[in-house]
């Protein structure tokens, strides 16, 4: 078998920021676990500024665009209020998702097909200014037409409902998923798409989804940080690293 080439990991560094915030002042800081996350074999950093602020501050965007040198990935909303904050950044990517002020974390995926013509006008200045644009969907046929149509560049399949159910044991919602997500990664290549990945990813997960020949990138953020707690956030994203550099050999 051929190996299928190096496949590139996006550290989300979010819920530093929600540590820090959940006690106020400046600690842990985003920008050093940026940092970090790099040296640890990070291929790019992602943060979600969302509406409400409740982790990412626009303070991080500025000091992130500052000192990465790798590529930062801006997760945001379809807003007026974002896009006027990513047309003055331009990050090389940027990544649309879904977002409800009462959601603890993204749920589902963007609905695209029911907006295609206001994301097609949305993202047309985006991409002149250069950025790279994702949309981030659940594996479904219809979203993934409705997101070559409008000109995205990339799109992020949406790993949640995967994930949920390996880890409560629904192996045949877990096998049905995974499918799903294979069929899918294959269909949004075949559509000129470029196809990442991600949403709860854990060690015990990651694997089967880095397999798909067609996936270029996994963003993971919450199981990282989450065992950073446990081994250091360098260790954390090395074995993440070592998983996805074992299955593309």
């Amino acid at each position: 078998m051929q190996p299928l080439g190096k496949l590139r990991l996006g550290v989300n560094i979010d819920h530093v920021a929600t540590v820090r915030n959940a006690r106020g002042g400046a600690y842990p800081d985003p920008l050093r676990a940026a940092r970090l996350a790099e040296q640890a074999g990070a291929d790019g950093i992602t943060a979600h500024l969302r509406e409400d602020r409740r982790h990412i501050s626009d303070a991080d965007i500025d000091g992130l665009m500052e000192v990465l040198s790798v590529p930062l990935n801006f997760e945001m909303a379809a807003t007026e209020e974002m896009q006027k904050i990513a047309l003055r950044h331009k990050p090389h990517a940027i990544c649309l998702v879904p977002e409800k002020r009462e959601e603890r974390t993204t749920e589902g995926g963007l609905e695209v097909a029911r907006e295609e013509n206001r994301l097609a006008h949305y993202i047309a200045p985006l991409r002149e200014a250069g950025c790279r644009v994702s949309i981030f969907i659940a594996a479904d046929r219809k979203q993934i037409e409705a997101a070559a149509r409008i000109g995205a560049q990339v799109i992020e399949l949406h790993t949640g409902a995967y994930c949920d159910s390996h880890a409560e044991g629904r192996m045949d919602d877990h096998d049905r998923e995974l499918q799903a997500l294979r069929d899918m990664s294959a269909y949004a290549h075949s559509l000129g798409l470029e196809v990442h990945a991600g949403h709860g990813l854990t060690y015990d997960t990651v694997q089967p989804i880095a397999a798909f020949p067609e996936v270029m990138e996994l963003n993971i953020g919450h199981f990282i940080i989450g065992e950073a707690i446990f081994r250091g956030l360098v260790p954390a994203i090395e074995e993440m690293r070592r998983l996805m550099d074992e299955v593309r050999g």
